[in-house]
């Protein structure tokens, strides 16, 4: 019990606040935890809040406590570690970048996509998290776990990428989701543009590590029957991508 309770007394010196109904509750825990990152209120090293006691403090659900650290991860912010808990790795965000330098077209081109991507596929997740069936689920699963076993082996894995997306689209049972995949083919996965000469290898395993942890969280969401859940991840997952890619025109 006195732990609970200093769990809580920590909580209350973090002055979190509880988060209102309006907008994207991951995104509002997420920007509370990175501004205390940030400015110190959580130092590196130091661990997170457990989820139990984050959930109390925002007066949100696991699930929203999950897509926030997922967001903060995703900016290098902090790692989680199975019985260990989350910890703040840095104070400054950084981002995995999977090439050294991109033309400015090349880029272009990516922006343009992945505008079209966060404007549909959001919906398709959504979607497939309500209508899929047993089938489904099998594809689905396999489909990741043989973007796992690409990225493990070291390869881009552009085309399997390509796939666990398409079969959410699939999963949709509206035909024209998965048209609008199967005309776009692999052009949709960004790195199927990069030339070999541009591929940074260590920096793209550490980005597909990521983008693997985003698919675990979309999968799980869809498998839930959890829409606005799964909205809300794949909505992450590509928005990072699209501001990452964005550094690079920035650049």
């Amino acid at each position: 019990m006195a732990g609970k309770n200093d769990v809580m007394n920590g909580l209350k010196t973090l002055n979190i606040q509880r988060i209102s109904r309006e907008g994207s509750l991951s995104l509002h825990v997420a920007d509370q935890l990175e501004a205390l990152i940030v400015n110190g209120g959580i130092a590196v090293g130091e661990k997170l809040p457990t989820e139990n006691g984050l959930c109390d403090s925002f007066g949100v659900s696991r699930t929203v406590i999950r897509e926030a650290i997922t967001h903060l991860k995703s900016l290098g912010l902090v790692e989680t570690r199975r019985g260990v808990g989350t910890t703040v790795l840095r104070n400054a965000i950084v981002e995995a970048m999977p090439a050294n330098r991109i033309s400015p077209t090349t880029v272009e081109d990516i922006l343009h996509v992945l505008e079209l991507r966060l404007n549909i596929e959001p919906a398709a997740a959504e979607l497939a998290a309500l209508r899929h069936d047993d089938d489904d689920r099998r594809i689905l699963r396999d489909k990741h776990d043989v973007f796992v076993r690409a990225r493990a082996a070291s390869s881009q894995a552009r085309v399997e990428d390509y796939e666990f997306h398409y079969a959410i689209a699939a999963a949709t049972h509206n035909p024209f989701f998965k048209s609008f995949y199967e005309q776009l083919s692999q052009s949709v996965i960004p790195r199927a543009k990069l030339m070999s000469i541009e591929i940074n290898t260590s920096a793209t395993d550490r980005y597909l590590a990521r983008v693997e942890e985003e698919h675990t969280y979309v999968l799980e969401a869809i498998f839930a029957r959890d829409g606005e859940s799964a909205r809300e991840m794949m909505y992450q997952h590509l928005n990072r991508a699209r501001n990452m890619y964005a550094k690079y025109q920035e650049s």
